[in-house]
């Protein structure tokens, strides 16, 4: 186990000075903290996009168009998913650009998205239309409270479901909930994906698999063990607190990289707060992850939280996992309480007065 040290994860500092570059970009942003979006969003549109059309050049020789097919392998998948990922993420929480240029709002979900696999809109309407809503309980369309959390064999029938069905069930959910523009904006994305990749193939099919076929099989699977690792571990009692079904992974290279997307507790705690505040709140707000037996790991993130679990390795995560509470005399203590919250739960609904 791990006692609570400084925080070395990314907080805002104002800088001295602001390039002449900076401040002609800033005129387009509604916060100033997220500068560092619109570099990687411009980084994004002059590397992927070349290398993307460059691939459906009649003719191009065969090594040449191997060599462009793996160089955007790497940058997607390697360089750019999880940065662009979480940036997705947090534009859609916080509104990226001014009201002035609102149809720049766009460009992630319908420009520079379908490149990593994201299909328009999708993500949004998921994420924020339901996961937050309904917070990994029965009726998000995500939720992880079914399956055995340790189990690889649980993991991969949670995949094959959102595979198979997740935009169906999500447009499910949407007309349950009476939510027509949300569902709408699920399926016109999907369907837009869809269908510009059938035309696309009847270009150039080797192309259009690696450029946008690969990227959404890939994402799909991340996307999924993110959010299995990030609700793996639920108190049965209090299954919809979010101190209790989520984790928070600090001191990590992977909050440098994707934002801060580590502090997942705070995050479904208050959704809108801009990434570079998490460290700070959770420091401020510690005493409600003593109180609530909150799991935190110091020093890896989602991707070996769910390898280690799936793989059964709670030895390596107590390892990483934080004492804050001094409440822990051994790592045996901790694996035991790990594996107490990766059973199913089930929730019965409370019954209802019948009218008189």
């Amino acid at each position: 186990m791990k006692q609570l040290t400084n925080i070395t994860d990314p907080i805002y500092t104002k800088p001295a000075a602001y390039t002449a570059l900076d401040r002609f970009l800033l005129r387009y942003i509604r916060d100033e903290r997220d500068l560092p979006f619109v570099y990687l969003t411009l980084q994004i549109t002059f590397t992927l996009w070349p290398l993307a059309l460059l691939l459906y050049i009649p003719g191009l020789n065969n090594w040449v168009w191997w060599t462009v097919a793996i160089a955007y392998q790497f940058m997607n998948n390697v360089t750019f998913k999880g940065p662009f990922g979480l940036m997705l993420h947090c534009t859609s929480h916080r509104v990226f650009f001014d009201r002035k240029y609102q149809l720049l709002n766009h460009y992630l979900p319908w420009v520079i998205g379908p490149l990593f696999g994201q299909t328009p809109e999708t993500y949004y309407s998921h994420h924020i239309g339901m996961h937050h809503p309904e917070n990994n309980m029965p009726e998000d369309e995500s939720s992880t409270m079914a399956y055995q959390r340790d189990s690889f064999k649980g993991f991969m029938h949670y995949l094959w479901r959102f595979y198979w069905g997740g935009v169906y069930n999500l447009a499910c959910y949407f007309s349950r909930k009476k939510r027509k523009n949300l569902m709408v904006r699920s399926i016109r994305g999907e369907l837009f994906f869809i269908f510009a990749c059938i035309g696309l193939s009847f270009v150039n099919f080797p192309a259009t698999f690696v450029v946008f076929i690969l990227p959404l099989l890939i994402s799909r699977v991340i996307m999924m063990v993110g959010n299995w690792a990030q609700h793996a571990f639920i108190d049965a009692a209090d299954p919809d607190n979010a101190y209790k079904n989520s984790i928070t992974c600090i001191n990590t290279k992977y909050n440098h990289k994707c934002w801060n997307d580590g502090y997942h507790i705070s995050h479904h705690d208050k959704p809108n707060m801009h990434w570079t505040e998490h460290p700070i709140y959770f420091k401020k707000t510690l005493g409600l992850y003593i109180e609530n037996d909150a799991i935190v790991f110091d020093g890896i993130h989602f991707l070996h939280v769910w390898l280690w679990l799936v793989a059964k390795r709670y030895d390596l995560l107590a390892k990483h996992f934080v004492d804050i509470g001094g409440k822990y005399s051994s790592d045996e203590e901790i694996i035991a309480f790990l594996q107490s919250r990766t059973n199913p739960v089930t929730v019965v609904a409370e019954p209802t007065m019948a009218a008189a």
